[in-house]
């Protein structure tokens, strides 16, 4: 015999009997509604898009799906779920909260829903066992159950990581530049200041084997940009353009004094040569470190895709809650938002740092790593070595693209090359002659 929730298994049962929908279609029907809103409801315009948004709204969108489940199955079929109002309840709740809660208090709560969830998880496993007579219990909503657990579990792993970190206080300031605020550290003494842009998706903290050796020689400044390390997160995603605006920004708010030498890892190389390109009275040299080549094409136009963007980002980074940021290394819903951010606009950034054609004979030293270079990698590091008539560009030996900054070996000869520069600049003598 079927068993879908018709009006014969109510037989008996005291309720009139009357055409009824299967609860099979009543539960295929609600849960996916709550799937399509969740994945809908991040998009919505909203005054601040980060990942409490993004999560506020999965959860508002599973929660329409849980409550359609109870009242649909109650007004249209013979096996009323009620049971569905609790979980509706519970995001319903942890959306609104989410929404309106300081951080501060967001943080406490992050120990209170992994294993409240679990509790759920359970409760309703027992209650759609007794009331849902119907095969979806087990090829749908159990499966559904099963990835609430897991949610819980890394919602569990995260809280516990976050606390067993050990605690690392903020060296530096923080600096207003506007929209946020940007970290800043400088150390040392002595002109030209170096200026250190660290690689894409990278913290100042990725710098840390090169500034201590370069500030023995002169002032050194590293800074976390947008996003990044102790740096406010933006609201929508700063390409090359808006970095170097920030910096500029930076430093002039900090009274941290140029022309500066500019020392750029990876994608950080895209940002000094847009700075480069946007400032040029204010530098007086720059250090390329196995950077990521500037291109030559027009700067997409800018629409609505930021907005796009960054609700993307948002959605992402809200993984971070899972632990999933924990898993891929260490990293918070704001660094991973600003990670995707960053490589979103990379197309828009590097023809930015394109609009670079000439230091004239401002030093410039290219740094090339030996290892994993992708074919083409290497004419374009010789081609960005001829931006200045005072240039040197060194392949360094057993060197990959990370090791440059985290090797001590292959970080002390970035560090060299930088004192290099501000040396030819102190001296007036050429690169090409030391």
């Amino acid at each position: 015999m079927s068993r879908t929730g018709t009006a014969e298994d109510k037989a008996g049962s005291g309720e009139p009997r009357r055409h009824r929908i299967g609860i099979a279609k009543i539960v295929v029907l609600s849960l996916g509604a709550g799937l399509a809103a969740a994945v809908l409801l991040p998009f919505i315009p909203w005054p601040t898009v980060d990942a409490n948004f993004a999560t506020a709204m999965v959860l508002l969108g599973f929660a329409i799906g849980w409550a359609l489940l109870a009242a649909l199955s109650v007004r249209l079929t013979d096996q009323p779920q009620r049971w569905a109002y609790a979980p509706a309840l519970f995001m319903g709740v942890g959306a609104v909260l989410l929404l309106f809660l300081p951080d501060a208090v967001l943080g406490a709560l992050d120990w209170v829903w992994p294993p409240a969830l679990l509790v759920l998880v359970v409760w309703v496993f027992r209650r759609a066992k007794r009331d849902l007579r119907s095969r979806t219990r087990t090829w749908l909503l159990n499966p559904v159950l099963a990835v609430l657990v897991l949610f819980a579990l890394g919602g569990a792993y995260e809280a516990i990581g976050r606390a067993t970190e050990p605690s690392v206080a903020m060296r530096g300031e923080l600096v207003d530049v506007g929209a946020y605020r940007l970290h800043l550290e400088c150390t040392g003494t002595g002109a030209p200041t170096v200026i250190l842009e660290p690689g894409g998706g990278a913290s100042a903290a990725t710098l840390g084997r090169i500034a201590p050796e370069v500030a023995r020689h002169t002032t050194v400044c590293v800074y976390d940009r947008a996003g990044k390390g102790w740096s406010d997160a933006a609201q929508t995603p700063p390409d090359g353009a808006q970095t170097a605006t920030d910096l500029h920004t930076l430093l002039e708010r900090a009274d941290v004094s140029g022309p500066y030498v500019l020392a750029g890892h990876s994608f950080g190389g895209l940002y000094v040569m847009r700075y480069a390109a946007q400032y040029p009275d204010e530098v007086a040299g720059m250090v390329l470190i196995d950077s990521t080549a500037a291109n030559t094409n027009p700067v997409p136009p800018t629409d609505g895709s930021d907005s796009l963007l960054k609700h993307v980002s948002a959605l992402m980074s809200a993984t971070a809650r899972l632990g999933l940021g924990r898993l891929l290394g260490g990293a918070t819903a704001k660094e991973m938002a600003s990670f995707i951010d960053e490589y979103a606009v990379a197309g828009r950034s590097a023809s930015e740092a394109g609009e670079l054609k000439s230091l004239d004979g401002k030093p410039l030293f290219v740094l090339t790593a030996e290892q994993g270079n992708s074919e083409g990698w290497m004419p374009h590091q010789d081609a960005m070595a001829t931006l200045s008539t005072n240039s040197l560009h060194e392949v360094v030996p057993g060197a990959t693209h990370q090791s440059l900054v985290d090797n001590p070996t292959h970080a002390a000869a970035v560090s060299q090359a930088i004192v290099d520069v501000v040396e030819a600049i102190r001296t007036g003598a050429p690169l090409a002659t030391r």
